[in-house]
């Protein structure tokens, strides 16, 4: 029995080689931007690629590439093209920071609420931009305490929505900004992502994505477990009690960590 326990644990190892190597490329990417500079921190660096992203915050990955990389559209004047709303560390790498992804978490709560063009999606986040300039203005902590209130009413004006679709997208927006955890400046440090999306204010907090930890993959909340490691030995045979035992954590959290690697089918 304790021999099959040691096996068990060789499989974490070959999964943070993995995540140490993709770490390394991805600062190595970063480097080569123009913008990067020792001061950057490793909320910057450029870590997550694009399908990566889009499993972890169970958003389409055609929509984070329209976010990151713009898309050309047709309209009455013809083919134009839409400029990307969020700045990837390099735009000829195609690779997201820890702080794209907040950004990009705040951007579903719209999504989410009212099918909104791309380009009155960017307008409004410029508009942002020029109340509070920043380079991430809906991670800020200006946001958070000036900047929603100004965010929602310029989208109110450019899609028309009632009073009450006001306080709808506010309702959305407050549930996904909750997920944000800050530093004493501020500046998001974690990030909760939804494991279930079906219910924005009770979903449970048992995962994050913390850039210090596991090289800002998901683990277990309080741990340095990585969800993929508990996937990989649920899809291997393992139940969840046992993992849960194994672990030393609750059932449901090794639910919720299977929850964010796998469709909730095969969960």
């Amino acid at each position: 029995m304790a021999h099959g326990h040691t096996q068990k644990r060789c499989q974490p190892s070959s999964l943070d080689q993995w995540f140490v190597e993709g770490y390394k490329l991805a600062v190595m990417a970063t480097k080569r931007s123009p913008a990067f500079s020792k001061s950057n921190d490793i909320r910057e660096v450029a870590t997550y690629g694009v399908t990566e992203a889009a499993h972890y915050l169970r958003i389409p990955r055609t929509t984070i590439r329209d976010w990151i990389s713009g898309r050309h559209y047709r309209s009455n004047a013809g083919v134009r093209f839409s400029r990307p709303i969020i700045h990837i560390p390099n735009p000829s790498v195609k690779l997201l920071s820890f702080m794209n992804l907040v950004e990009i978490h705040v951007l579903d709560a719209i999504r989410r609420e009212h099918d909104i063009p791309l380009e009155k999606v960017r307008t409004a986040v410029n508009y942002l931009t020029k109340q509070f300039p920043s380079r991430h203005p809906l991670a800020d902590q200006e946001f958070v305490t000036d900047g929603l209130d100004l965010f929602i009413k310029k989208f109110s004006q450019l899609i028309n929505i009632s009073r009450e679709g006001q306080l709808a997208i506010q309702e959305v927006l407050h549930a996904h900004l909750h997920r944000i955890e800050r530093d004493l400046q501020g500046i998001p440090v974690r990030l909760y992502p939804f494991t279930r999306k079906r219910d924005l204010q009770d979903e449970p907090r048992a995962v994050v994505i913390d850039p210090q930890v596991s090289f800002g993959r998901p683990v277990l909340s309080g741990t340095g477990i990585p969800t993929a490691v508990i996937a990989e030995r649920y899809k291997a045979g393992e139940s969840m009690d046992a993992l849960a035992e194994d672990y030393g954590r609750q059932r449901a959290e090794i639910e919720e960590a299977i929850r964010c690697e796998l469709t909730l089918e095969a969960a």
